[in-house]
C-alpha cells in the first residue's frame, strides 16, 4: 500500500533517527519508558507505559535473564507467543531492534535452531549484536537491511515474526511479499502491530513525527488481510484484543485510533 503524497524517505529518516536515539537513551533496558511512544514522544502510542513488557503478553519468564537493554519497551505483543516457536526452527524477526524477541526466540528454537533479526538501523545493530555477544548467544544473528528488501534466502526460514514495526513502513505489500519470499511452503507469519480503527487523515500520515511514533502509518485490518492475500498467504487472522487495558493505553493522546492487534497467517504447501 503506497500513497503518491507521502514522502517515503523523510519517513524512513524520522523512523530511523527516532530509533538511533532510543538505542542510547537513559531508559534502555527498563522495559517502561516513561512516554507512550516507540521513540520516547507523547505523540504516539507504541510502547505501554506502567506496566511495561508484561502488558504486552511478554511471561516473567520470557523477561528474566535477557542480556541488559534488550527490551527497550518499543513493542506492542509478544509475537513469539502469537509463533507458537518450536525446537530446531529457523526465526526471522523484522525490525529486531535490540533484539529482545530474537533473545526470546533462541531459548524456544533451542541449540538446533537459529534466528535472525534484520533492522535498518546501524546504532540498533550495534547494540543487539554487541548484547549477542556479551550474553554468549550462538544461534542468534543480526543484519543490517531494510524490511522490503530482506537480506535472507528464499525459503529459508520457518517463521517471520516482528513487533510494532511494519506500520512504520510506507509499501507494507513489499514487506509481506517478501516475507513470503523467505518463508519455506508451510512456513508461518506472526505478527503483533497496530491497526487503524477508523480513517487517519492523509495530513497526519504525512507527518513524520506521527509515523515514526507508531500512529499515523497503521491501516485497518481488512487493508492488511487484502495485502496478505495478494502477498500469497493464507490461513489470515487479525485478531484485536477485547480487553481495553493495552488498547486504551496504546492511544495516543489526540485519539488517533490505533490499537494493538495479533496477525497471523501461513505460506500455503504447495506439491
Amino acid at each position: 500500500m503506497t500513497d503518491p503524497t507521502i514522502d517515503a524517505e523523510a519517513l524512513r529518516a524520522k523512523v530511523r533517527e527516532r530509533y538511533a536515539a532510543r538505542s542510547t537513551s537513559d531508559e534502555a533496558g527498563s522495559g517502561t519508558p516513561a512516554a507512550t511512544s516507540c521513540g520516547g514522544s507523547s505523540a504516539g502510542p507504541c510502547c505501554i507505559p506502567k506496566s511495561g513488557s508484561l502488558a504486552m503478553g511478554y511471561s516473567p519468564t520470557d523477561l528474566t535473564g535477557l542480556p541488559p537493554g534488550a527490551d527497550l519497551g518499543l513493542g506492542c505483543g509478544a509475537p513469539g507467543e502469537l509463533a507458537a516457536l518450536r525446537s530446531g526452527e529457523t526465526v526471522l524477526d523484522l525490525g529486531s531492534g535490540a533484539g529482545i524477541d530474537c533473545f526470546i526466540a533462541a531459548r524456544r528454537v533451542g541449540p538446533n535452531g537459529r534466528v535472525i533479526g534484520v533492522d535498518m538501523t546501524p546504532e540498533m545493530l550495534a547494540k543487539a549484536r554487541s548484547l549477542a555477544k556479551a550474553s554468549g548467544e550462538q544461534c542468534v544473528e543480526f543484519r543490517l537491511g531494510e524490511i522490503e528488501h530482506l537480506p535472507v534466502a528464499d525459503a529459508s526460514v520457518d517463521v517471520v515474526m516482528s513487533n510494532c514495526v511494519i506500520n512504520l513502513v510506507v509499501d507494507k505489500g513489499q514487506v509481506y511479499r517478501e516475507a513470503f519470499r523467505v518463508l519455506r511452503p508451510g512456513g508461518r507469519l506472526a505478527i503483533a502491530d497496530v491497526v487503524a480503527t477508523r480513517p487517519i487523515s492523509t495530513a497526519m500520515r504525512a507527518d513524520p513525527e506521527r509515523w515514526s511514533s507508531c500512529s499515523s502509518g497503521a491501516i485497518r485490518p481488512d487493508e492488511i488481510s487484502a495485502l496478505l492475500r495478494s502477498a500469497g498467504f493464507a490461513d489470515i487472522s487479525i485478531e484485536i484484543p477485547s480487553t481495553n487495558g493495552p488498547s486504551e493505553s496504546l492511544r495516543g493522546p489526540d485519539e488517533i485510533g490505533v490499537v494493538p492487534a495479533a496477525v497471523r497467517a501461513t505460506k500455503p504447501r504447495r506439491g
